[in-house]
C-alpha cells in the first residue's frame, strides 16, 4: 500500500497494547482503518461529503484517540482556516496524522495544542463513533487472525 498521510515515513513507534493483534505500527493501523472508516464513523456534519475516495474525512478525533490507545503518546489539535479543528498524534516525538489526506493543503502542526479525551467525548455522538471504530478494528483483527 502507498502511504500519503503526514508523518508516514517517520512514525517509528510501536504498539503498547495487546488489544489489537496484528496492529504493531501506525502503518498497520492505517492499512486496517482504510477498510474500516465509513460514513457511519464520519462526523455527522461532514457525512454529506464523505466518500470512498476521501475515507479520512471527519475521522480525525476518534482516530487520534484510538491511535493513543494503541501507541500511547499525546493527541494534539490544530485550528483550521475554515474555523474547524483537526486532531493528530505525537508519540515519542514522532508527529503523524493518519487522517491528513482529507486536506488539499499541508497543515501547520507547529500551531497545535494538547487535547483531552474527556473534552472530546463529552459529545455523546463522538464517543459512540469512537466506540464503533474500536469495535470494527477489533473485528478486523479477529478476522485477519483467523484467515
Amino acid at each position: 500500500m502507498s502511504y500519503r498521510f503526514f508523518g508516514w515515513n517517520d512514525c517509528d513507534v510501536y504498539s503498547v497494547s495487546c488489544e489489537y493483534p496484528g496492529i504493531g505500527s501506525p502503518l498497520d493501523l492505517y492499512d486496517a482503518l482504510s477498510g474500516i472508516w465509513c460514513e457511519e464513523t464520519c462526523a455527522p456534519r461532514m457525512r454529506k461529503d464523505w466518500s470512498e475516495e476521501n475515507r479520512t474525512l471527519g475521522q480525525c478525533s476518534i482516530t487520534a484517540f484510538l491511535v493513543q490507545d494503541i501507541f500511547g503518546g499525546e493527541v494534539y489539535g490544530v485550528d483550521l482556516k475554515d474555523g474547524n479543528f483537526h486532531c493528530f498524534n505525537v508519540v515519542d516525538s514522532h508527529i503523524f496524522d493518519l487522517t491528513s489526506e482529507q486536506f488539499a493543503e499541508r497543515l501547520d502542526y507547529s500551531l497545535s495544542y494538547p487535547q483531552k479525551r474527556e473534552d472530546h467525548f463529552k459529545k455523546e455522538e463522538k464517543y459512540q463513533r469512537y466506540l464503533l471504530l474500536k469495535k470494527k478494528l477489533k473485528e478486523y483483527c479477529i478476522q485477519k487472525d483467523t484467515d
